[in-house]
């Protein structure tokens, strides 16, 4: 079954702009709607409701807070325009807590894509994918801010260790995975060593050109996973998100954590 209903969140950022991209080139294959949400919190440093603050500030306050959100819009038609996708790109935003609410949304569509996490964002409209990718239910496309688009997928390697997470990945990932053919199944050597054999014939049985590979352990698992992608042109990752408990991969930093911040290539997460 192809992909039909994508969303994508769109704060204006540089990584929201490739991640938009990124899903109108799959819209456009597979005839998919895109529906881009702006999730922010209150643009406000101060309550502007109390009683103290004179109507005038309170009116600057609130058209300041317009202008940004307005801007954020004007990107947005101004891409909508380029990617020419007519009514199949759709708009909507919503206040709240911003990793909430686009997990809640995700949960009714069949996928979301999302910009990797920037220091530099703005802490009103600022995501973490990791977290939505935890409570979601949905699997989540995180692409970095210059990531160049190639013509298609042509190599997909997928992180498998065995867990509950890696299989959903797998799972969520099949539709891409179908369409890619050439997929890359990597372990990492000296972690638990997992079975690989039927998974291998799964994908295999889903018409892909599924390749077995069992990486040496350099620093890390992540920097295993992104050396390989780097050095066999990878142009999509898949893994679980997260199969230890969050607090532990940040105390002790794990995968997640790493491949989220230096990968150069989108990564599809699930949990």
């Amino acid at each position: 079954m192809p992909i039909r209903n994508i969303l994508v969140a769109f704060n204006g950022s540089d990584a929201a702009v490739a991640a938009l991209k990124y899903a109108a080139t799959i819209a456009q294959k597979d005839g998919a709607y895109i529906t881009a949400i702006l999730a922010h919190t209150r643009h406000e440093v101060i309550d502007s409701r109390h009683r103290w603050i004179p109507a005038e500030a309170q009116a600057l306050i609130s058209n300041a807070n317009d202008e940004i959100i307005q801007k954020i819009e004007a990107k947005f038609l101004g891409l909508s325009q380029e990617l020419d996708l007519g009514d199949r790109l759709l708009f909507r935003r919503s206040t709240g807590r911003v990793d909430d609410l686009l997990a809640t949304t995700a949960r009714a569509f069949d996928l979301l894509i999302v910009g990797q996490h920037l220091d530099g964002d703005d802490e009103h409209i600022t995501l973490h994918p990791d977290r939505i990718a935890l409570i979601s239910g949905r699997p989540v496309i995180v692409v970095p801010a210059n990531f160049v688009l190639p013509d298609k997928h042509s190599h997909v390697a997928v992180a498998w260790d065995g867990g509950r997470a890696a299989a959903r990945a797998v799972s969520d990932s099949l539709r891409i995975l179908e369409d890619e053919r050439r997929v890359s199944l990597l372990t990492v050597r000296g972690t638990n060593n997992p079975p690989v054999d039927d998974v291998l014939e799964h994908l295999k049985r889903h018409g892909t050109d599924a390749i077995y590979h069992d990486l040496p352990r350099v620093t890390s698992i992540g920097e295993a996973l992104l050396k390989f992608c780097k050095r066999q042109d990878a142009t999509l990752l898949v893994m679980g998100a997260y199969e230890h408990s969050k607090f532990r991969e940040d105390f002790l930093g794990g995968v997640t954590a790493t491949v989220l911040r230096e990968i150069e290539i989108p990564v599809l997460l699930s949990h």
